[in-house]
């Protein structure tokens, strides 16, 4: 699959992408300021979490739960340097608990990275609207 959406409405755009995707495992790449954190906190409202949702910068990963007991985890990459860091916290078991994971910054751990992970890919145009490709 190989789509490209705008960032116009973000709630439609977070059932296409639920609905869609072959995988729980969503790698989102982007510039600092694109809006990952923003289509992960649809996505997740769309899954059904009540909590607050917020970027995991200093915690590396938030655990969300939804109104079905279904676990989600939301990463934030952006401080890890090398992969013994991402190993220390157990990501290998994230990866493969069969619950979503929404990873921002995916390229600092390129090597661990499930083989079975769908990319989206945000992008700020000069106009100041946002694309979106999911591969």
């Amino acid at each position: 699959m190989n789509k490209t959406f705008t960032f116009n409405d973000v709630k439609a755009l977070s059932r296409e992408i639920i609905e869609s995707v072959p995988h729980k495992v969503l790698l989102f790449y982007g510039e600092m300021g694109v809006g990952k954190t923003t289509l992960i906190k649809e996505l997740c409202k769309y899954l059904g979490v009540n909590d607050t949702i917020s970027s995991p910068t200093f915690s590396l990963v938030n655990e969300y739960t939804t109104a079905h007991n279904e676990c989600i985890y939301h990463f934030d990459l952006y401080r890890i340097t090398n992969d013994e860091e991402a190993l220390d916290i157990g990501i290998e078991d994230y990866f493969y608990s069969k619950n979503w994971c929404f990873i921002e910054w995916p390229q600092n751990i390129e090597n661990l990275l499930p083989l079975e992970a769908t990319k989206i890919q945000l992008s700020l145009l000069e106009d100041g609207s946002r694309t979106i490709t999911i591969n």
